[in-house]
């Protein structure tokens, strides 16, 4: 893991102490770093809840409980699908916080997918508008633990910041 990630992992678990809040992970592109990263800061047990690597489809839908129409209308690489991932993650760890990531890392993009480097995010906060933030971004031109890399350092980001505030 790289220092940036390793700083913000423990700011982001320090936060979520101090503001007495929890926090779920499901996971798609970054393949469980954004877990890894949480747990490897000492007293990670006290903030965080579960994490699901939902690498494929069925997954989402087996253990998530994302509805095939959802995947199927906007692709497992779409704001709606992290939305639904996160949502159930929330609910299922019975978490105060749950982050989802869906993306397309390369090196080709499936047939009607989006185009390698894209990645979409969704943050959802118990008691919060359902979801609290989405975004997709573009990040082409990364290798694929880059882009690991960057997806990651962006959800922490943006737990951080719900934790904040």
């Amino acid at each position: 893991m790289n220092t940036e990630i390793e700083l913000m992992a423990y700011a982001t678990v320090e936060t979520l102490k101090s503001a007495g809040l929890s926090v779920a992970t499901a996971e798609s592109c970054t393949g469980g770093m954004i877990s890894a990263a949480l747990t490897e800061v000492p007293g990670a047990s006290a903030v965080f809840r579960y994490g699901w690597v939902s690498y494929c489809n069925e997954a989402k839908e087996r253990m998530l409980h994302v509805p095939t129409e959802i995947i199927e209308a906007h692709s497992p690489v779409s704001e709606q699908v992290v939305a639904a991932m996160a949502e159930s993650a929330m609910r299922q760890a019975g978490a105060d916080l749950a982050i989802a990531v869906s993306g397309n890392a390369g090196p080709t993009a499936p047939e009607g997918e989006p185009s390698v480097g894209t990645v979409c995010l969704a943050l959802v906060r118990r008691g919060a508008a359902r979801p609290l933030h989405t975004e997709t971004m573009q990040l082409p031109g990364l290798s694929r633990k880059q882009f690991r890399q960057r997806v990651t350092a962006r959800a922490l980001e943006l737990i951080l910041g719900s934790a904040k505030g």
